[in-house]
């Protein structure tokens, strides 16, 4: 890989403020047994046997006589999650235009701007299963770690959205945006199946796709190679086979994006041959 972390000193054009209205089951404060810095004053409940005493409001008490529990709230930020896809699907596309690099950096910019805002991001790859990267730092240095890892992912094998995303929501536990980068050719259920899993988040959904997939300009006898299982097809291409390629192609990702709508998740179809800022300002902003 050459990711080239200069890029990120551009993304200082966008505004870095993520104004987006999530729908987690986990958004905003939620109750907690402890005091201190970061927790707000919510409101008063009757105390239960097991309640926490110190949370019993004293004064309240000797005015009522009635023991009554302080609940707080914690005031979590929001932590932006990205997960890129790193099967081997995914190593296909020449120079700027190879898919995982061209997700990546989609990824990373988001990180980017997130930590702008004192916000905290998770960085992951998934393939079969997810492979966190971050340390959890959030910062600067943080981001050009994370470059360094991913200049030296090895793609390999084939995705399993559900067993992958599945197994990941168990990180996540408070409000959150989470943006999934990938190709997306699997198999449909297995692919919403993943994604359900994470609905309950804000989501975001970028298919991830080459120039040479969405218009080949392989012509007449042409040889084919499926790289997660590295199994060929030659075949002749062109006229009506190249026809009911882009009718297939373009039918497919019309159903990744109306599954994705299904479960309330934003979905956009990126093109690694359009410029990336281009790009990341459309995705930023979805």
């Amino acid at each position: 890989m050459t990711i080239d972390p200069e890029f990120l000193d551009e993304l200082d054009r966008f505004d870095s403020s993520l104004k987006r209205e999530t729908t987690s089951h986990h958004q905003g404060d939620q109750e907690s047994p402890d005091m201190g810095e970061g927790l707000t004053f919510a409101d008063y409940r009757r105390y239960a046997p097991g309640d926490d005493t110190r949370l019993i409001d004293w004064k309240l008490y000797a005015r009522t006589e009635e023991y009554f529990i302080k609940q707080y709230e914690e005031e979590r930020n929001l932590t932006v999650h990205v997960l890129v896809d790193s099967s081997s699907s995914m190593d296909f596309g020449e120079g700027d235009e190879h898919k995982f690099e061209y997700a990546a950096k989609l990824g990373l910019g988001f990180c980017y701007l997130t930590a702008e805002e004192n916000n905290n991001f998770r960085f992951s790859v998934f393939g079969d299963e997810h492979k966190r990267l971050d340390t959890g730092r959030s910062n600067r240095g943080e981001l050009l770690q994370l470059v360094d890892l991913l200049n030296e992912q090895e793609l390999s094998g084939r995705t399993d959205f559900r067993n992958a995303l599945e197994g990941y929501l168990s990180t996540i536990s408070s409000r959150s945006l989470v943006l999934v980068l990938s190709d997306f050719l699997r198999e449909l259920d297995d692919i919403e199946e993943g994604l359900a899993a994470l609905a309950r988040n804000e989501l975001v959904v970028a298919q991830v796709l080459s120039p040479d997939e969405l218009d080949p300009d392989a012509v007449g006898d042409t040889v084919f190679e499926e790289p997660e299982t590295e199994q060929e097809l030659r075949t002749y291409f062109g006229g009506r086979l190249a026809q009911q390629y882009h009718q297939r192609l373009e039918g497919f990702t019309d159903e990744v994006a109306a599954r994705a709508e299904d479960l309330r998740a934003a979905h956009s179809l990126v093109n690694t041959g359009e410029d990336f800022f281009d790009s990341f300002e459309s995705l930023w902003f979805n």
